[in-house]
């Protein structure tokens, strides 16, 4: 049986470079080699794109050789430079193990649609409206789902810190894993925290501050085949949730602890995976995400972000949600090879593919009535 050929992207030249580097390496570790052939291509922080052995911590050191993925779809596969001539490698597929901008934001998707090569994952369009906050709130809210009130700032905005009712969040509208988002609990640390999040993008949020239990949910499949992993609740000793900041987050973070299951009522648990599936169909995801989400003590889920290249390292979220869902990592990656190729919930066994039933059945999501939306100014009231 010849073996699929798939190109494994990862690192990139967003903030979130090293996480990536470590979902690669654990994609790397539960590969079935007897089913794929795999491509290891690694973009260094600058952006330049390398074709190495495999993603280890010190692949740029390596025997790396110049690789570059054609836009011309007759190619379809990578170009190596040999020789004063090019090589080509064909392939069956792309896993873009890449997180944050120009990675899961659609730029990278936009190129493998150019291709014409099938990738895993969330197409152009779901990809830029989940990396965009504000966005997302706005579709999430017109599908009736609940979102915070936020207000958008951009580049040379000012705002009155007066206005608000504090604590709020101060967040970059298109960044990931908490890098630039600031709790601001006193009016005088608001235009610091704005300039923080500008660092990172010239959109900001100023969002409202969720009373309420962090939750998520792993979702596997392309609608309506949808897959919800075990429900996970981070609990947090003080301060906000940022284990992607922390210096060794494999030992275990500092202010937070995972708790899978979530430590919720069945009818809680399924609202939220009910309301996560809500979510990734309005948003258009394919493939995998994964949906954050605050569950209120009145039992109100409100929605927090969407991960469409969620973390996949050995302390990441999504992983743990399937693991804990019944599935192993290596049985995640032949379900997301077969979603990519075929568009259906499948294992991959040989040239074979078998469904695989959901692990819960579909029903119509009782999600609650959203905030209904407009760019620019406070959604639903002032905070």
């Amino acid at each position: 049986m010849d073996r699929l050929k798939i190109a494994i992207i990862f690192g990139g030249c967003s903030e979130e470079h090293p996480i990536s580097v470590k979902s690669a390496q654990e994609v790397a570790k539960n590969l079935d080699l007897e089913k794929y052939e795999p491509f290891y291509i690694g973009i260094t922080k600058n952006g330049v794109w390398k074709l190495c052995h495999c993603p280890d911590a010190n692949w740029e050191k390596g025997s790396c050789r110049p690789v570059m993925l054609s836009p011309d779809r007759s190619v379809h596969g990578l170009l190596v430079p040999e020789q004063g001539q090019y090589k080509t490698i064909p392939l069956d597929m792309v896993f873009p193990v890449l997180h944050g901008k120009l990675g899961e934001d659609g730029a990278m998707q936009g190129l493998l649609e150019l291709s014409g090569i099938p990738y895993a994952g969330c197409d152009v369009q779901s990809s830029a409206l989940c990396m965009d906050k504000s966005l997302t709130y706005i579709v999430a809210g017109k599908a009736g789902i609940a979102t915070p009130n936020f207000r958008i700032v951009t580049a040379k905005e000012t705002i009155d810190a007066d206005g608000l009712t504090y604590p709020v969040f101060v967040k970059p509208a298109r960044s990931g894993s908490s890098f630039g988002v600031s709790k601001v609990c006193r009016k005088e640390e608001l235009l610091s925290a704005v300039e923080i999040a500008r660092q990172y993008d010239s959109k900001v949020l100023i969002e409202e501050a969720v009373a309420g239990s962090e939750v998520g949910c792993a979702i596997l499949g392309n609608d309506p085949d949808l897959m919800a992993g075990e429900v996970d609740q981070i609990s947090l000793s003080h301060g906000f949730f940022r284990i992607h900041q922390e210096n060794e987050p494999e030992k275990g973070s500092e202010n937070s602890t995972f708790i899978v299951p979530a430590d919720i009522s069945a009818e809680a648990r399924l609202l939220v995976q009910e309301t996560a599936k809500a979510v990734y169909r309005a948003l258009g995801c394919r493939g995998l995400a994964r949906v954050d989400m605050f569950l209120k003590e009145d039992g109100k889920v409100i929605l927090n972000e969407v991960n469409t290249l969620p973390g996949m390292t050995s302390y990441s979220r999504y992983p743990r949600m399937v693991a804990a869902a019944g599935l192993t990592f290596a049985e995640v990656i032949d379900r997301i090879v077969a979603l990519t190729l075929n568009g259906k919930n499948t294992s991959v066994e040989g040239d074979k593919t078998t469904p695989v039933p959901s692990l819960k059945p579909e029903s119509e999501p009782s999600c609650q009535k959203g905030p209904r939306c407009s760019l620019g100014f406070w959604v639903s009231a002032p905070f």
